[in-house]
């Protein structure tokens, strides 16, 4: 592979608005293997683009996931307490929210968790007035760093809902230090509902990544369009494919932006070169047998209570209970 960049002389600067995200994008791509963080997919049109994914015929996870809140219903009333609270790490669609407060009978209280305050106060305001009996108490943070609950809330049974295989998204030993840190924010006997993709054949694991109307590969691409307007990169798209692959030994899907042909972009006053068929590895989603993902629960303080999933054991929600 080619060596990362060389810094241009002069030129003119370009007047970024997030730093984070320029620092971000020139360490990952310093790496051996290039990298790009998936947490800037999400802008507008990246947000716009995965909604759209979750719509597709070869992406089952979404709609899986919202078929097992709707049909067990009974398994997840089991779940409730009286005023219970019931605390969403990552808020989203409200969809799968509002499906799983209408199978807990006791609930009283819903945290929407989530670091677009805008979103997240738009979609509580919603929720309260489909339902005024019940406590929508927005948390505006980052979940995966130190978080204050309200003290009304702390004061109630909670229940954790972590949905969508995000969890999937994080390393193994990443994910082991988020479920810890839920388990030191919810408390002891706190429940957590969290939504799993199983292990299952590449026949269905690759398509829903990589589907054949290319919604996915915009979605991909869409980093390298956000870097150039934010950052004032010159990345070609037409340079760049998406690749997205089963990894079974890692038992992840990987996707990668994949070079066409020896290039060089300008970043930040730097020179970025990339040889044919170098890759930028973009995002991980990892695949969870039932025994390892309860074996990765127990070893993070959590005690495997209830699985729940579909006839085709395409997907999981698994209930935990902090020990």
């Amino acid at each position: 592979m080619q060596a990362l960049h060389d810094v241009l002389p002069g030129g003119p600067a370009f007047a970024v608005r997030d730093p984070a995200f320029l620092a971000d994008v020139l360490e990952g791509l310093s790496r051996p293997q290039k990298t790009l963080p998936a947490k800037y997919f999400y802008d507008l049109e990246g947000s716009r683009l995965f909604e759209e994914i979750t719509r597709l015929p070869e992406y089952y996870p979404t709609r899986t996931e919202l078929s097992i809140l709707r049909g067990r219903t009974e398994d997840l009333a089991r779940l409730s307490r009286p005023g219970l609270a019931v605390v969403e790490f990552g808020s989203g669609s409200s969809e799968k929210i509002r499906a799983l407060l209408r199978a807990l009978p006791e609930v009283a209280a819903y945290v929407p968790v989530d670091v677009s305050g805008e979103f997240v106060r738009a979609e509580a305001a919603r929720l309260r007035a489909d339902r005024p009996d019940l406590e929508v108490v927005p948390a505006i943070g980052d979940f995966t760093k130190e978080l204050d609950l309200p003290p009304e809330i702390r004061a109630r049974p909670l229940l954790g809902f972590f949905p969508g295989s995000t969890i999937g998204n994080f390393e193994p030993e990443e994910a082991g230090r988020l479920l810890r840190h839920f388990a030191a924010l919810l408390g002891p006997g706190a429940s957590l509902l969290v939504g799993v993709d199983l292990v299952k054949p590449d026949s269905i694991l690759n398509p829903a990544y990589d589907d054949a109307a290319g919604v996915t590969a915009r979605f991909n691409l869409n980093l390298l369009r956000r870097a150039n307007r934010e950052l004032g990169a010159d990345f070609d798209l037409r340079g760049f494919a998406h690749r997205a692959f089963f990894n079974r030994p890692m038992s992840r899907i990987e996707m990668h932006l994949v070079s066409l042909r020896g290039q060089e972009v300008h970043l930040g006053g730097r020179i970025l070169r990339f040889a044919e068929g170098e890759t930028i590895h973009t995002e991980n989603s990892y695949k969870y047998r039932p025994a390892d993902f309860e074996a990765l629960a127990r070893r993070s303080g959590w005690l495997p209570e209830t699985m729940l999933t579909d006839p085709a054991g395409l997907f999981a929600l698994f209930a935990l209970r902090a020990g």
